[in-house]
């Protein structure tokens, strides 16, 4: 049983939904980094969303490309990123540990490498952002060559044959997007068919579904839990957090730290 299909079957047992947080790796530098994603766990996150800092993400919206702004302008790529990765793993040698990132990434390094790098350094899931399902297969073939559980989107807009795809693709969770556009803690409107959505991928027994983009408050949470989907992911409600205490670490740790408390409750 993976570390993904594991933390859903004791939160199903418990009656509790996932809080996942996102986080840009080395932001806005490598140590800092660690502390940040320490904080994230010890106060309650039931897996982690980790993305390797990128000069032109897909997704993200201002505040995640500002993250991953600052850990290059600091020096840091991809190598520093599996560094990162491996103490993680070191310190939490349980929780859920995802990717979100460009092919770019992968394809820099050669697939099977890259998979082969996640796999010793303790990852258990990537999502590629930018490969459709059209144009999957060699990267899903090299996952799973390196027991890695591949992820994918399910976006607002998805058709019949998308949603059936996106459920028989993904394993470890499916990504579903509350709405269209980048990632964004201010924009919080959800698409009016994410009922729909969700039933459907239940319908072709998609793995466990996460509700991703615009999550920022508890109450969104409940929301999301209450429409069917196992968890949440926050990601630019997060960031925007380091962004503002760029000069005070400790009072960013402790504001991350009450946001994960408050978050991971609205799961209970």
């Amino acid at each position: 049983m993976s570390r993904f299909d594991h933390l859903f079957s004791q939160l199903q047992a418990k009656k509790q939904g996932a809080f996942v947080p996102f986080v840009t790796l080395c932001d806005p530098t490598l140590d800092r980094s660690f502390e940040i994603i320490c904080t994230l766990v010890d106060n309650g996150a039931d897996a982690l969303e980790l993305g390797f800092p990128f000069s032109d993400p897909l997704l993200d919206g201002p505040v995640i490309q500002a993250a991953n702004n600052r850990a290059l302008t600091a020096g840091f790529s991809t190598d520093a990123c599996f560094e990162l990765l491996a103490k993680v793993r070191t310190k939490y040698p349980t929780i859920p540990i995802s990717l979100l990132l460009c092919a770019n990434l992968i394809y820099a390094q050669t697939l099977d490498h890259f998979y082969q790098r996640c796999q010793q350094v303790g990852v258990d899931a990537v999502l590629v952002a930018d490969i459709p399902l059209f144009a999957c297969a060699e990267y899903v073939a090299s996952a799973k060559k390196y027991s890695i559980q591949p992820v994918f989107i399910c976006p607002p807009n998805a058709s019949s044959a998308t949603i059936k795809g996106v459920a028989s693709q993904s394993e470890g969770y499916t990504y579903l997007v509350s709405r269209a556009g980048v990632t964004s803690a201010e924009n919080q409107s959800h698409a009016a068919n994410l009922l729909d959505l969700i039933n459907g991928l239940k319908a072709h027994n998609a793995p466990p579904i996460l509700q991703g983009f615009g999550i920022a408050q508890p109450q969104q949470v409940k929301e999301a839990l209450a429409s069917g989907t196992a968890g949440a992911i926050s990601g630019s409600a997060v960031v925007k957090i380091i962004e503002r205490n760029l000069d005070n670490h400790a009072q960013c740790l402790a504001e991350l730290a009450e946001f994960v408390r408050k978050m991971k409750q609205a799961t209970c």
